[in-house]
């Protein structure tokens, strides 16, 4: 059987709703062992909105999206059992994951400072908005304000319209995935040093890395980003969104040969010889007459049969798939993208990793914990036996 990469690796997790959770489930997928720890009422994110059914099971289906693989304790961080709880889970764990705002568990006696007395080697993970300093290092942060702030949405809709925020939380997500690459690293570094690590991802840096190119479109040549629609960053005239017969196709044509494959694909080869689109610069000057004749062509046909035809031509380009089709699409079937996992309310389908390795890849093994579902066990692998468990309870420290 093959080994997963961090199996063996523990992670005591105080992270919630997105970005941290997100994160631990990455690694968790990945065989560490993670012990989410929740306040006694369960994160919020258990009963989003979405469907009063799970939200009603505290299994809202968004936080079942990202917390498979882990284990539930239940902690009231300001009760100081709880606190001592925690010192001795450090003890023994490889890494401590949280997002809490800036200074928080410094003021709860559970920084890293505090957490690496106890265990040098502990690896400390802290993902807030803005980072431990700095003079925003307090503010919250959410999602929405990070795309807003990091730039993502002055570049993201259409002029006429006005700034558009992406439809997830790409900011969340991607300070999640910073997270646990830094946390990689880390576990990595620590093989050759056997030192721990303090690691403080700000939401807002992580979002800005991921916008490095159009960062360097700045301040290296002073180009100013604007609203560009559906147009491809490379600005071809062919690279953007265009209508079909009944819905829409997001061509991705970048380069001369690709813009001979479509338009010969679509009949109108007679582009060649005139001289409005003779090159990149020209077909830009001529953007609407050109849209034109792609557009009337791709009026034929339906965008799926266009999207199968002009793919096969060498001319790059999609339809717009729908979350419950792309799910079935036989590319994501025949590579196992999504993984069954059995619940007690029947099997689920959930994402697993965004890779695959030949060995020890990751893996869906168990649904997301029903809030403080490990709490026994986890407290009996440090020395409370039933009685003390059921005396913290009694005087609610879980």
């Amino acid at each position: 059987m093959s080994v997963r990469p961090f199996a063996g690796v523990r992670i005591l997790d105080f992270t919630q709703v997105l970005a941290g959770p997100y994160g631990s489930y990455q690694l968790a997928l990945l065989g560490a062992d993670v012990i989410k720890v929740e306040r006694r009422g369960g994160e919020d994110m258990r009963r989003t909105p979405l469907s009063r059914e799970w939200a009603d099971r505290g299994m809202a289906p968004s936080w079942l999206a990202i917390n498979g693989n882990k284990k539930s304790l239940t902690l009231d961080l300001q009760h100081p059992e709880a606190k001592e709880i925690v010192r001795k889970l450090a003890a023994n764990a490889d890494v401590v994951m949280e997002n809490f705002r800036g200074g928080v568990m410094d003021r709860l006696g559970l920084g890293y400072k505090a957490l690496s007395e106890i265990n040098p080697k502990l690896i400390y993970c802290a993902i807030s908005g803005f980072g431990q300093t700095g003079p925003s290092s307090g503010e919250a942060g959410y999602d929405g304000k990070i795309q807003a702030m990091s730039g993502i949405m002055a570049i993201t809709g259409h002029e006429e319209m006005g700034p558009t925020r992406a439809g997830f939380a790409v900011c969340d997500v991607l300070s999640g995935a910073t997270a646990a690459f830094a946390v990689s690293s880390a576990l990595f570094q620590r093989t050759h040093t056997g030192l721990g690590q303090f690691i403080d991802v700000s939401m807002l840096e992580a979002s800005l890395a991921f916008l490095s190119t159009q960062v360097a479109d700045f301040t290296v040549a002073g180009h100013h980003q604007h609203q560009a629609g559906n147009q491809a960053i490379s600005r071809k005239v062919t690279a953007n969104l265009f209508k079909a017969k009944d819905s829409y196709l997001l061509l991705a044509v970048n380069d001369e040969k690709q813009y001979r494959a479509l338009m010969t694909a679509l009949g109108r080869t007679d582009v060649f010889d005139d001289p409005r689109f003779g090159d990149w610069f020209l077909r830009k000057d001529n953007e609407a007459a050109l849209r034109e004749i792609i557009e009337s062509a791709l009026a034929a046909e339906d965008s799926k049969t266009w999207e199968r035809r002009l793919n096969d031509s060498g001319a790059p380009c999609a339809s717009i798939w729908k979350i419950e089709e792309i799910i079935d699409h036989p590319q994501i079937v025949a590579r196992g993208a999504m993984q069954t996992v059995d619940s007690p309310y029947g099997p689920l389908r959930l994402m697993g990793s965004g890779f695959q390795l030949a060995h020890g890849g990751g893996k869906l093994d168990t649904v997301g914990p029903a809030l403080g579902a490990h709490t026994d066990t986890v407290l009996a692998d440090i020395g409370y036996d039933a009685a003390a468990v059921a005396g913290l309870r009694e005087r609610g420290v879980v």
